[in-house]
């Protein structure tokens, strides 16, 4: 279980990526600001640890790997803006194929006792 900070903006997405596949969900959850906003689908935002770990837990019931690829982050006072691209593919556990993809629009702040965290977790972007 991965809970330690992310202290540039740049890994923050690749943090995701570690974790993700690891399978570890408290570190997924440990990448989050408090109140934090994840979507989990186009136009669907969920919050609270319990609800954004639940549809967390349903992308890791893949068992499939996300790569992922930072394209560019911005920096400004505390507060960022990660995009990356984003893959999960390969046979689900049902022995259907599974192609996911998006680019993530994701803001983030800083904090020096955390580092960087998600306040919101946009996966597919402005999809």
């Amino acid at each position: 279980m991965s809970k330690i900070p992310v202290t540039s903006l740049d890994q923050l997405n690749i943090a995701f990526a570690e974790r993700f596949n690891a399978r570890d969900v408290e570190g997924l959850l440990a990448l989050n600001a408090p109140d934090a906003v994840f979507v989990p689908a186009p136009g669907h935002p969920v919050t609270g640890d319990q609800t954004i770990r639940a549809a967390l837990e349903q992308f890791l019931a893949l068992g499939l790997p996300i790569t992922m690829s930072v394209r560019r982050v911005f920096e400004a006072g505390g507060v960022g803006l990660a995009v990356a691209d984003w893959t999960i593919e390969g046979t689900g556990p049902d022995g259907s194929e599974v192609m996911l993809s998006g680019s993530t629009a994701d803001v983030a702040v800083h904090d020096v006792e955390h580092g960087w965290r998600y306040a919101v977790d946009n996966p597919f972007g402005t999809a």
